[in-house]
């Protein structure tokens, strides 16, 4: 048995935990999951059906992780400490991870529905104001440095840079300088290279039939 399981879809945020996994030099097996169609194995380890769910199979128990941002440190953490954050980066690393996983998916997430506050209490209570404000703020957080902890690439990058990469790709996010050369640092990493050939190459296998 590998020392982990993906449980994903190639469509989905699974591509993140792939890359992670990728970035970690981590041994996994992949479990597809169907849309509609979710495994008893899936559900027992995480109730709401969501994936990516990571499944770490250490020392005779079964470790569930769950949420691409958690998914992202735990791999650095267990199997990649260079991948994780020196004691003077550790501010900006969970600043940046925390900030992409909150205030930034939820300003994308929600103009992506439709909604929006005009009422200055109500964005208040959104815990990102506008979509604008998050990402001027982003891109202020992004602009003069190479990665989250500066010259240097951790595991918070694959998170970060995942909402990048998907944001310029889909239009989800503003095209800017910071954000374009953000994205196209990391897609020249032989991990993302390797990841990314894996879930394009299953999603044409699905859309070939």
């Amino acid at each position: 048995m590998a020392d982990y399981t993906l449980f994903t879809n190639p469509m989905s945020r699974g591509q993140i935990a792939r890359w992670a996994l990728h970035e970690a030099g981590a041994d996994y097996d992949t479990q597809l999951v169907e849309w509609d169609d979710r495994p008893q194995a899936l559900l027992d380890a995480n109730p709401m059906g969501k994936i990516p769910t990571l499944i770490h199979h250490h020392n005779g128990h079964d470790h569930v992780i769950t949420e691409c941002a958690a998914i992202c440190h735990y791999l650095g953490a267990m199997q990649a400490p260079e991948l994780t954050p020196k004691a003077e980066e550790t501010a900006d690393y969970f600043r940046y991870f925390f900030f992409v996983a909150g205030p930034a998916e939820q300003a994308i997430t929600t103009r992506a529905m439709g909604w929006s506050a005009e009422d200055p209490q109500k964005q208040m209570m959104l815990g990102y104001g506008t979509f604008d404000k998050a990402m001027d703020t982003f891109e202020t957080l992004m602009t003069g440095r190479d990665y989250v902890c500066g010259d240097r690439f951790t595991m918070a990058d694959v998170y970060v840079g995942s909402q990048v990469d998907w944001g310029l790709t889909f239009g989800s996010m503003p095209s800017r300088p910071a954000f374009e050369d953000y994205a196209a640092r990391l897609r020249e990493r032989p991990a993302y290279k390797e990841a990314k050939a894996i879930d394009a190459r299953l999603i044409e296998e699905r859309q070939n039939g």
